[in-house]
């Protein structure tokens, strides 16, 4: 029992650090060749995990291999478009100039039941309202809507909207981002300074933010206080 307990924490360590040298990507938007991967690796975990007759080395190989594997691709996906094309796919035009493209439709299994389907997913009501419907290689569904359906945004108006930047972590759960301040150009000193506007210590802070705007965010351990 103690040796499964052992096998099953090394394999899930291992398995975490080849997910992760794999790169961010979502299940959804995975591509082929990644998805397979995924599972091979899934499948040679599980083997070495339950047979304690079998060296865990015989599960660990392979799942690095994969890893190389999964390497060798992505460098050759970078390099090549032709490879890439070959590997990943196109992306297909599902929707074209307002009008449903059967013979892609077809080509990609895809019924008209499953694309409104993906369309109201994108808070997309008919298709009508559709100007191009674009089928990623991740089969991901891409949707412009046509002029008169689309959002309005600021410089429909005429306005151009202040720019906000992004929002920085400097206190999370009393530990100091110092990284942070440090690309903001602040220094503790700082911080003690603007966290004590809230009549408490940046190390008694739950969270501690700031924005483009220079405005502070400051929630203390058990209670909220805000300031701008």
């Amino acid at each position: 029992m103690l040796i499964n307990f052992i096998r099953a924490i090394i394999l899930y360590i291992i398995v975490l650090i080849v997910m992760r040298s794999m790169g961010k990507r979502e299940i959804g938007q995975l591509q082929t060749f990644e998805f397979v991967i995924a599972i091979m690796i899934a499948d040679l975990a599980t083997i070495p995990m339950n047979e304690t007759g079998v060296p865990i080395i015989n599960g660990i190989v392979p799942i690095l291999g994969l890893l190389v594997m999964h390497i060798f691709i992505s460098y050759i996906n970078m390099k090549s478009i032709k490879m890439r094309a070959f590997i990943c796919g196109k992306p297909s035009i599902l929707i074209y100039r307002g009008r449903i493209d059967e013979k892609n439709m077809i080509k990609e299994r895809c019924t008209i039941n499953e694309l409104q389907e993906r369309l109201r997913a994108l808070n997309v009501d008919s298709i009508a309202d559709v100007e191009y419907a674009i089928l990623e290689t991740s089969g991901q569904l891409s949707v412009i809507e046509k002029p008169e359906k689309r959002n309005s945004k600021p410089e429909d108006f005429g306005i151009i909207p202040e720019y906000e930047g992004l929002t920085y972590d400097l206190v999370i759960d009393g530990v100091i981002m110092y990284e942070n301040l440090k690309l903001l150009e602040k220094d503790y000193k700082w911080l003690k300074k603007e966290v004590n506007k809230f009549k408490i210590e940046p190390e008694d802070a739950l969270i501690v933010t700031i924005n483009g705007k220079n405005e502070i965010f400051c929630q203390e351990k058990n209670s909220m206080k805000r300031k701008k």
